[in-house]
């Protein structure tokens, strides 16, 4: 069996025409939803990007795998998606990015150039298209066919619309998929990490016009109460409306041209006899505030960060296709998941549960009552300080968490502070619950689950006549 994992990323899940979007068009993820199963309330666990893809590929929460920005190094000892891949037998190669980090420990020496940069490729993945921040190959393509761009690759993205969206960055990266489907011989496995719709806000070619800014849904204000701007959220604060309608009619054009190159990927599986044969999950890495509680960009509390897609289809469960779970599942599911489809041990240090019983049509009774996603900004001042360390602790209150149930959100701040919102009440998050014995309830419930999920690298194994219990997974 062949495995594709696909990424959008900054791709808010309530941007599906499927789940009942009044504006955004997104026919060939319905197709892929209607094929598969849809995770109507699935969640990442952290972000901005390299937190968030952290979490997804080990399977771990943010406060075990310590990944808390974008340039914290991934530790090496963590097993992966692709070192998963490695072990049955696959080369899984990426086409895209995966934004992950080296451990230090494994650099070199201090002129590492892996040691400036948290762009690296997740260790067990090879490089099928590199495409970082400079969007070199895609910037290179562009010079070859004549076009005047200069080699910058966030300059070159804004300009999308300029262009025809055959030549835009996800028409490129689908490119290269394809030709790569159409050399494979045997089972493989692929990670398609689009950047889109990431910002800058730009859609590619007509899909740049595809939406009227008049036509966008108003966003959700900003709660009554003030509320602690944290990390980049406070460089992001929403502009004006007309802007902020220009900014929302990009971003579902930068879905609408994702979606459309992913009907191109549906279309060679089904030519290639691989559709049948190739088990797809498709998420994000984190979510995007379009202005909601007055915030542009990912980070901070609210949900609209931290709500995304999910799509899983499995060939072998035909039963399970078309069926849509409104369970909360998480980002930290997908590893467990490719682990039981490629029918190996799921990892000791997971967090996440294999999501297998939800793709057969089951729903079990076990399953976890709520979502739970952290955000961690100390990044500013290890970059800008001031900071005293060791001895300094301020910088370890720089976090938060965030517990979503069916009727409330609680948010626990490192500093010992918090936030209560009555969801049932009000959705948009603007209600806030002051209630003693609800406030303490939720704080018990988020101390059980930190608790519960405490890293458990070597807890489950004794050293009692050669070794009992749960070994850690060798990474390679």
């Amino acid at each position: 069996m062949n495995v594709l994992l696909i990424t959008l990323d900054q791709f808010r899940g309530d941007c599906l025409s499927i789940n009942g979007h009044p504006v955004v068009r997104t026919p060939n993820l319905d197709r892929l939803a209607s094929a598969g199963t849809l995770l109507r309330r699935h969640y990442s666990q952290a972000a901005p990007c390299s937190p968030g893809r952290a979490c997804l590929y080990t399977g771990t929460y943010q406060f075990n795998n310590r990944v808390v920005g974008n340039g914290t190094p991934l530790d090496d000892r963590f097993d992966n998606v692709a070192r998963a891949g490695l072990r049955t037998g696959y080369r899984p190669t990426l086409f895209g990015y995966s934004d992950q980090g080296i451990d230090p420990r494994m650099a070199t020496g201090p002129d590492d150039p892996r040691l400036s940069s948290y762009e690296g490729i997740l260790p067990g993945f090879e490089s099928g298209l590199d495409l970082v921040d400079n969007q070199e190959p895609w910037v290179r393509w562009l010079q070859e066919l004549g076009y005047d761009v200069p080699f910058d690759g966030p300059a070159v993205l804004a300009s999308e619309p300029d262009r025809p969206a055959e030549h835009g960055t996800s028409a490129f990266l689908t490119d290269r998929l394809l030709a790569w489907l159409n050399r494979q011989d045997k089972p493989w496995f692929a990670h398609a990490s689009y950047l889109r719709p990431h910002d800058p806000y730009a859609a590619a070619g007509h899909w740049s016009t595809a939406y009227r800014p008049d036509d966008m849904p108003a966003p959700i204000d900003a709660p009554e109460r003030a509320w602690p701007f944290v990390g980049h959220l406070a460089e992001f604060e929403a502009p004006n409306e007309a802007a902020l309608r220009a900014l929302r009619a990009q971003y579902y054009g930068m879905i609408s041209a994702v979606d459309d190159q992913l009907g191109r990927v549906w279309d060679r599986l089904s030519e290639l006899g691989m559709w049948d044969d190739t088990f797809i999950v498709l998420t994000s890495d984190h979510g995007e505030q379009l202005g909601d509680q007055g915030t542009v960009g990912k980070g901070g509390f609210f949900e609209a960060s931290y709500h995304i897609p999910g799509i899983v289809r499995d060939p072998r469960h035909p039963e399970g296709h078309g069926t849509m779970v409104d369970a909360f599942t998480e980002n930290v599911d997908i590893f467990p998941t490719l682990c039981e489809a490629m029918g190996i041990e799921v990892p000791a240090q997971c967090d996440g549960m294999p999501l297998t019983a939800f793709l057969t049509g089951d729903d079990p009774p076990w399953w976890r009552d709520a979502a739970h996603w952290e955000y961690d900004w100390r990044w500013e001042k290890i970059l800008f300080g001031p900071h005293d360390w060791p001895w300094d602790r301020r910088l370890e209150g720089q976090n938060l968490a965030v517990l979503r149930s069916e009727s409330l959100a609680y948010v626990q701040f490192g500093t010992g502070e918090w936030r209560c919102f009555d969801l049932a009440a009000d959705p948009t998050w603007r209600t806030e619950i002051d209630d003693p014995a609800v406030v303490m309830a939720s704080a018990q419930s988020m101390l059980a689950w930190r608790a519960s999920h405490a890293d458990r690298f070597f807890t489950d194994m004794l050293l009692y006549n050669g070794g009992v219990g749960r070994v850690p997974a060798t990474p390679l």
